[in-house]
């Protein structure tokens, strides 16, 4: 195949991807990324094992 010819389909592939856009499902990409879908993450699960007793005398060591 000539450099032309080669040219002309690089040509016409680069157009079709250019205007190619997928359908995205955004729910399941976030399901399987494993983002939390609730706020689990700001909750300190370790806030009931100490008393504010505790805090106070880590506090003033």
């Amino acid at each position: 195949m000539g450099r032309g010819r080669q040219k002309a389909k690089h040509t016409k592939i680069a157009r079709e991807l250019k205007s190619y856009s997928p359908d995205v499902n955004f729910s399941a990409l976030e399901s399987e990324l494993g983002h939390p879908t609730s706020d689990d993450q700001y909750v300190d699960k370790w806030a009931d094992m100490y008393t504010d007793e505790d805090e106070d005398e880590l506090e003033r060591a």
